[in-house]
Parts: C-alpha cells; structure tokens; sequence
C-alpha cells in the first residue's frame, strides 16, 4: 500500500504496537500470535492484520509475529532509528517535564536546546541543557540546525515565532501551545497535542459508561 494512503487511524496505532512489543521483549516473549497482542491491546485480531497488512504484513501463517523483529520493523516505519536534533521553546513547567522525563532519543529526536524569554529561566540547566535567551534564536539555528521544535509556549507566541522557525529550517512541529498550527509550507508537519482535549475524551467515555453500565466498553489508549 503506498505511504500517502494509510489512514490516519492506523498511523495513530503504531506507537502503541511499539509499546506493546517492547514490553513483551522485556518479558521474553519471542512471538505472538495476533489473536494474543489483540487481547493484550483491547483491539481485535482482524484490526491488527489490517493495519500491519498496510505496511507488508510481517506475520506468518500458524506462527504469528516474531516480537523483536516486529518491534524493529515498526521501528524502522516510525523513523525512530533517525538522528533528528530538536530545540524546545518555553522552559516553563510543562517545557521542564517534558525535556526531563521524554526519552528523546528512543524516539530518534535529540534535545539539542532550550530558549526562553524569562530572563528567570535564561542561565538555568534543565536537564544538562543551559537555558538560552528566545532573542538568541537565530544565531541557535544557523550554527546547530535542528529539525524539530518542541513548542511549549503562550498562543501569541506560536503564532509568532513558527513562521521564524520554518524559515530557520525547522521542518517539524510538536506543538503544546494553544494555537492549532497549520502552516501552508511545503514539507512541515506539524503534531498538535492538546492535553485538554485527552481529558475531555476520559470524560466522554467515563459518561458513555455511566449512561450504559451494561456494555462493555474498551476505548482505545
């Protein structure tokens, strides 16, 4: 199946089969039919087969899957064996947690840089990064070229500064502001993550449970 037309939804599936594998190679487990991992995952077997068939498949016919050689391909589909360099802009608390407790360069991304405008922050080590001044940006990127900007600023903020940063080279967002980045630029994807919009999901679910206590409901995570 060609790249550009895998859903959406399948996409979204694949971190969570990168999960699941890595748990079960820490456990041992060499293989796995798709019946097991979709019991283990709350999905069906028939999803899992059709969402890996878009990619080639990998499994075989009364083995099932082999768990490490599955987890390197997935992998190898998410790009996480790539050497990506990534500034975060915004050192404040959420800035704070996410460069301390993401293992970055599981994902292939390395933590190249922390810029701020509080001049509280600018000096800070966070991580083993020194907090640098935001005004400081453009001499930043023209000396370590990074890919990626992890954006954890205000709205007005984003706004400002994404236009900067693509034209800087930046070719991909992963964006925790509150400004739904789309911009009109060839080559840059942007991930917009809105952690209030995951609790509202809880709570969609946690009322559809309520209001239909007999059924047995299974959201995806």
């Amino acid at each position: 199946m060609a790249k550009g037309s895998v859903s959406a939804s399948v996409i979204r599936r694949l971190p969570r089969y990168y999960r699941f594998l890595r748990e079960l190679g820490e456990a041992g487990v060499e293989r796995i039919s798709s019946g097991d991992l979709a019991r283990r995952m709350g999905l069906t077997a028939s999803q899992i087969r059709q969402d890996l068939n878009c990619f080639g498949g990998f499994g075989q016919q009364g083995y099932g899957y082999n768990v490490q050689s599955l987890y390197e391909e997935i992998g190898r589909i998410l790009g996480l064996g790539s050497h990506r360099k990534a500034i975060l802009l915004g050192a404040g608390n959420l800035g704070r947690a996410i460069s301390q407790h993401m293992d970055f360069l599981s994902r292939g991304i390395e933590l190249v840089g922390i810029l701020d405008a509080n001049p509280d922050l600018i000096g800070c080590q966070i991580g083993g990064i020194t907090v640098q001044n935001v005004q400081t940006l453009y001499d930043f990127c023209t000396r370590v070229h990074p890919d990626v900007a992890i954006l954890c600023i205000p709205k007005e903020a984003a706004m400002r500064l994404s236009r900067e940063l693509v034209a800087l080279g930046i070719k991909g967002f992963w964006n925790f502001s509150h400004y739904d980045l789309s911009l009109d630029y060839h080559g840059v994807v942007v991930e917009n993550v809105h952690l209030g919009d995951s609790l509202s999901i809880l709570c969609y679910h946690l009322s559809e449970m309520e209001r239909n206590p007999e059924e047995d409901q299974h959201p995806e995570s």
